[in-house]
């Protein structure tokens, strides 16, 4: 969100470029009142993509302007959803803990049967799940690190998902701790780069990824399945934060980089170490066109969209959700409003509580919004049910 550093910094950035607010706001593109309202700090309003059009006109890295959230910005349906889990998580979950002692194998199958629920973006049940399987992940003690990593990832998962910022970064760090393996720890540190993406650190995602993807560079000719995912994984990564931090040329090698590993591979893929998310030149395609709309090219959005299959990704369906977010996003940049207006419908439908916690969904119904005299009941009734804040 705004705050007054920030206004600080964009003013002093601006006057040491010798740049009007008028010039700025016709070099940025940002209409003149925001960037007013920015610089007298009455604005919340720190999207990337309009911190991003100011980092270009004035020469500067996005980091230079993002004020880091400290706290979950998006709206919940009840604050206490989490308790249990952030509980847990400390080492005192709700309830007295069963009589009978929890074996790695029953953790293992257990952790197993939640997976779908995952890709599926359930996240009420996760909730309800997740608490007592890492208070029998920890009964495990040294024997069950394996398990106890997995389910500490895939809870870091959740909380990254659903804004919980403190508890994911406590979640990931345990499991990359508890990681048996560089792939399972690695595994997890991608899931800590979107974290660091999400809190708008874009050096920080951007070192931690290329730090581990050298970590785990494979040699192409012999490289198993899961390393190629890992690693293509780390270095989309590596281009997300490249991008939104005003470095496409940066941006765009990371890319190249993906590409050739999934290129290698063949089709998409989830590995063992992170089998929720799969990695595959549809991914990476997905990811192409996720930087075109940061870098403002909505028909090259669409082309890349017309490109990548709609079946085969499971499980990946969050992906494919964000995806075509930013196809409604495009959409929207092109004034194609009612198809913009569609899309979110049908993402609504596939996927209820992700889109919940999506900022980019609120934004681009936003600006529909904006856009009419009047809303349709369809579009009070989405406004409603994702929380759009008038």
């Amino acid at each position: 969100m705004s705050t007054p550093e920030l206004s600080e910094r964009l003013q002093s950035i601006r006057k040491r470029r010798g740049l009007t607010q008028r010039e700025l706001a016709d070099l940025s593109g940002v209409s003149l009142s925001l960037l007013r309202k920015l610089e007298q700090g009455e604005r919340e309003d720190t999207r990337v993509e309009t911190l991003r059009k100011l980092a270009v006109a004035l020469k500067v890295s996005t980091s230079e302007l993002i004020v880091r959230p400290k706290s979950d910005p998006a709206p919940a349906s009840d604050d206490t959803q989490w308790d249990a889990v952030k509980r847990a998580l400390v080492g005192r979950p709700f309830g007295e803990s069963p009589a009978e002692e929890p074996t790695s194998e029953g953790v293992r199958s257990a952790v197993q049967a939640l997976e779908p629920l995952f890709y599926n973006n359930r996240y009420s049940e996760l909730g309800v799940l997740l608490p007592p399987l890492l208070r029998d992940a920890d009964a495990l003690g040294d024997e069950g690190r394996a398990e106890r990593a997995r389910v500490l990832h895939l809870t870091g998962l959740l909380m990254t998902s659903t804004r919980q910022f403190d508890m994911a970064e406590m979640a990931l760090s345990r499991a990359v701790d508890d990681a048996p393996d560089r792939l399972d720890a690695a595994a997890a540190i991608k899931t800590k780069c979107w974290l660091l993406i999400r809190q708008g650190d874009l050096q920080g995602t951007f070192d931690l990824a290329t730090r581990w993807a050298d970590e785990v560079e494979p040699r192409m000719s012999r490289a198993t399945m899961s390393e190629l995912a890992t690693w293509g994984g780390l270095m989309l990564k590596a281009s997300s934060a490249a991008v939104r931090n005003n470095q496409p040329g940066t941006a765009e090698d990371a890319l190249k980089l993906a590409h050739a590993a999934a290129v290698v591979m063949r089709r998409e893929y989830a590995s063992s170490a992170d089998p929720v998310r799969a990695f595959g030149s549809a991914v990476v395609a997905m990811k192409r066109a996720e930087n075109a709309v940061i870098e403002g090219r909505p028909d090259r959005v669409l082309a890349i969209s017309a490109t990548i299959p709609r079946g085969g990704l499971r499980p990946n369906s969050a992906n494919r959700h964000r995806h075509r977010l930013d196809v409604a996003n495009a959409n929207l940049q092109l004034k194609r409003y009612g198809d913009a207006f569609e899309i979110l419908r049908e993402v609504r439908t596939a996927a209820p509580e992700w889109i919940v916690h999506q900022a980019q969904a609120r934004n681009i119904l936003h600006k529909i919004n904006k856009r009419r005299r009047t809303l349709t009941p369809d579009m009070r009734e989405l406004a409603d049910f994702i929380r759009l804040d008038y």
